[in-house]
């Protein structure tokens, strides 16, 4: 259920990695996988299945036992962190900010990786910051703390962030989290907003299987550490792969908005009966 990928035209890419927290827990062994330039990837399935343990590696914080994480065609272990950074952008599952930080403040810190002794704060770091935030929608929120703001515009002023150290790499894991649908669609509008623009090859974790077919280019579909398909939604989704995955019957029926792939599970509960009318009168 897979469709072929030139790996040399990929960015990111994990050749062979064996992934584990120590102790023995290895969450993934020889996995392989590609990340096409230019598309937003959706990486969904199970919980624990090894889909935030693969987007860790990918962005260094988790190094792998064996294999290597490939960026730009090399080891991602032999490039400087700064480089990386400048390279690759990560807004992690939780976030947490310094108490009584404001707006501006916290997307100026994603210019860190551009600054040095020889660089400092310039006009241009200030350039970013406010395209930062005009892209994700919270330039008017810019004097307000963080602590203050709603869940979603939270998550969209981390994104600012990510977008500030001006990276082609997005990495972003479970970016809808504990937000209303309102919200996970506004997050994902944004996403597919930004690579529309064809500056950015995003990765994102996603639960929601119908958001993610609706939205990403590109799917890697993950059960126990290792991947069984990837390719665009329209190409491998159907009812076997989510029972395979997910152990859910369900109908793959077309979206009525965009034609993308949509499942329907199945009722398999039997209905309760319910006695007649008559019969619970006289009860």
């Amino acid at each position: 259920m897979s469709t072929s990928l030139d790996e040399d035209a990929s960015p990111l890419r994990g050749e062979g990695l064996t992934l584990s927290y120590g102790e023995g827990r290895t969450v993934s062994d020889h996995l392989d996988i590609a990340v096409p330039d230019h598309s937003f990837t959706a990486v969904i399935g199970p919980n624990a299945c090894g889909k935030s343990t693969l987007l860790r590696a990918l962005a260094r914080l988790l190094a792998p036992e064996r294999g290597a994480v490939v960026l730009d065609g090399r080891d991602i272990r032999d490039i400087p962190s700064r480089t990386v950074a400048r390279r690759l952008g990560l807004l992690p599952q939780t976030s947490h900010s310094p108490a009584g930080i404001s707006v501006r403040d916290l997307v100026a810190r994603g210019r860190f990786p551009h600054q040095s002794l020889l660089r400092q704060w310039s006009p241009s770091d200030d350039a970013a910051v406010q395209r930062a935030m005009a892209a994700t929608g919270v330039a008017d929120l810019a004097d307000r703390l963080v602590d203050e703001l709603s869940g979603g515009q939270r998550q969209r002023v981390w994104l600012s962030l990510v977008l500030a150290q001006e990276t082609p790499l997005l990495l972003l894991d479970e970016p809808t989290t504990f937000l209303d649908i309102t919200h996970q669609l506004e997050i994902l509008d944004l996403c597919r907003s930004l690579h529309a623009t064809g500056r950015y090859t995003l990765v994102a974790v996603l639960h929601d299987l119908n958001l993610a077919f609706r939205y990403a280019t590109h799917l890697i579909v993950m059960k126990d550490g290792r991947v069984v398909a990837s390719g665009a939604p329209e190409d491998v989704v159907d009812a076997d792969l989510i029972r395979e995955v997910y152990g859910v019957d369900c109908l793959c029926l077309p979206d009525p908005v965009n034609g993308r792939p949509m499942i329907v599970p199945l009722d398999t509960t039997a209905p309760i009966p319910t006695a007649p009318p008559s019969e619970r009168a006289s009860a």
